[in-house]
């Protein structure tokens, strides 16, 4: 399985990207706002076009943060109840579940396609600013491809699979680590 080293590589590379372009969409957001704010203190009146244009942003913030969710394993999950499953049926549930993740992503890809396509109108943020539907429309199939290819992460993306045991010795070390410092702070004298 050599290729799934490089598609992983390129999965975090794109995970990487949908981060910064979310909080680039946060921070255009923030920004029309603050600036609407300041419009209203200086001058009492208010621009209209505002929230509409900040508005935009959302559709692009909600369906990348799904992706960068998935990627990190913080999807809707039953972790407790399919922890609890013999070790066969956790290895069956997880292939369920990668495989209803991947006909999700599918149907992103294919309905959003045609969403995409078929947003032919503008949407009106005022009198001077025209946007194309388009720019809100082309990240749902956008969102589809992403997810599907953070698939080739495969049961790293679920979280039931995290070795408890490791996990466990790893916070008893931490929290060890951690009495062990302020044990040697309190010897200290001040």
């Amino acid at each position: 399985m050599a290729i799934l080293e490089p598609l992983r590589r390129v999965s975090e590379a794109v995970n990487r990207m949908a981060i910064v372009v979310c909080v680039a969409c946060i921070l255009l957001m923030l920004g029309i706002s603050f600036t609407a704010f300041l419009y209203k203190l200086a001058t009492g009146s208010t621009l209209s076009w505002t929230y509409s244009l900040a508005r935009l942003f959302l559709p692009w913030i909600g369906f990348l943060s799904m992706t960068i969710s998935l990627r990190y394993g913080e999807h809707v999950a039953m972790t407790l109840l399919v922890r609890s499953l013999p070790r066969v049926l956790l290895k069956a549930a997880a292939v369920i579940c990668l495989a209803v993740i991947a006909l999700f992503a599918l149907m992103l890809v294919w309905y959003g396609w045609d969403f995409f396509l078929n947003a032919t109108q503008m949407y009106m943020v005022s009198d001077n600013i025209q946007i194309s539907n388009r720019f809100t429309a082309i990240v749902v199939p956008l969102s589809g491809l992403i997810i599907l290819l953070h698939l080739v992460h495969g049961f790293d993306l679920l979280e039931h699979f995290i070795d408890d045991q490791s996990f466990i010795d790893e916070l008893i070390e931490t929290t060890d680590s951690d009495s062990s410092v302020h044990h040697r702070d309190a010897e200290t004298p001040s």
